[in-house]
């Protein structure tokens, strides 16, 4: 099985000693992932947006695509903050949605409001 190492460049990736993404076999493993830049919007919508853009960035290098995520783990400090996202994670899942389980703990900087980690299939 070959491994290949996807990495955003994000703030933590070099402090925590992580990457992205790892793509194994047929399976794309993507980090936990927040907001990114160096303003982080204080709406948990546009923080879920953010994340899934860097996700969606990391899912493509890997030859992948949000209709090959198979598993999605979102982590939210105030479990109430989850239902305003819905609406953009079924649009962004639409016809493929994936299992799903969500999570509340706090994160690594109390400025996040939604952490978000996928598995996808690439194989045949």
């Amino acid at each position: 099985m070959t491994i290949r190492r996807i990495s955003s460049g994000g703030l933590f990736e070099a402090k925590v000693g992580y990457c992205r993404a790892v793509v194994a076999g047929d399976l794309v493993h993507v980090a936990g992932t927040t907001a990114q830049g160096a303003d982080i919007p204080t709406d948990v919508v546009a923080q879920c947006q953010s994340a899934l853009e860097t996700i969606g960035a990391a899912l493509a290098e890997a030859g992948a695509s949000f209709a090959d995520v198979v598993r999605v783990h979102y982590i939210l400090p105030e479990p109430a903050d989850f239902e305003p996202c819905w609406p953009v994670l079924a649009a962004t899942f639409g016809a493929n949605p994936p299992a799903a389980t969500m999570f509340s703990a706090n994160l690594i900087d109390p400025r996040y409001k939604i952490e978000i980690e996928v598995t996808a299939y690439i194989g045949a």
